[in-house]
């Protein structure tokens, strides 16, 4: 199980982000979604120590990845019955979507933001994830009016099979940020193979 905050997340949390069904029924869609450079796994200490205080709980409202070009609405997730974390409806391509039982971002803790790769129709919210740079903003604005600025720190792929749990959910000290859409290998067969995860800490509010 994956645990997030106080509740236990099953391990299919992620893996229906995205399906790849536009690349099999469009013939000139012929490339799967950029996938993080080895480089942009390896954060910077000095980097990663230089952070902000954390924020009063305030549900978050909208994700901006300025160097992606990224600008979406933000739903609230929960769980299915199943006990894995719901994701948001496939139909809107730019939308993401944020676990609203565990911590907001902005808080002490870390915070969980899932989106698709992509649609039946094409590239959707999180297409461009796995491009994201060590050092580019996140911006989430949040339902009291105020906007949380994160740093990445690191972009990684990891395949389904040995999907690393306690680094991704696991609690943070400080006020911390995941980022998860459907990424690594892509097969025909079985759809895309693993997930990328944006790692990011609050380095400011506005």
């Amino acid at each position: 199980m994956r645990r997030v905050g106080d509740t236990a997340i099953a391990a299919v949390t992620v893996v229906a982000l995205g399906s790849g069904t536009w690349l099999l029924a469009a013939p000139d869609a012929t490339h799967t979604p950029p996938q993080p450079a080895a480089a942009e796994g390896r954060p910077d200490p000095g980097e990663e120590r230089l952070g902000a205080g954390a924020l009063a709980p305030s549900p978050p409202t909208r994700i901006r990845i300025p160097s992606i070009r990224v600008n979406a609405p933000l739903t609230g997730l929960g769980l299915t019955p199943a006990g894995s974390l719901d994701v948001p409806p496939a139909g809107n391509k730019n939308l993401a979507g944020w676990y609203e039982a565990g911590t907001t971002p902005g808080e002490t803790g870390t915070a969980i933001v899932a989106g698709h790769v992509d649609n039946a129709e094409g590239p959707a919210v999180f297409y461009d994830l796995g491009a994201l740079k060590r050092g580019a903003a996140i911006e989430i604005d949040r339902r009291n009016g105020g906007v949380a600025v994160f740093t990445v720190d690191a972009v990684e792929v990891y395949p389904a099979s040995a999907f690393p749990d306690d680094k991704v959910y696991g609690a943070a000290p400080r006020p911390e940020l995941r980022v998860i859409t459907c990424g690594g290998g892509y097969s025909k067969a079985t759809g895309y193979q693993g997930n990328v995860v944006v790692f990011a800490h609050l380095t400011g509010s506005r």
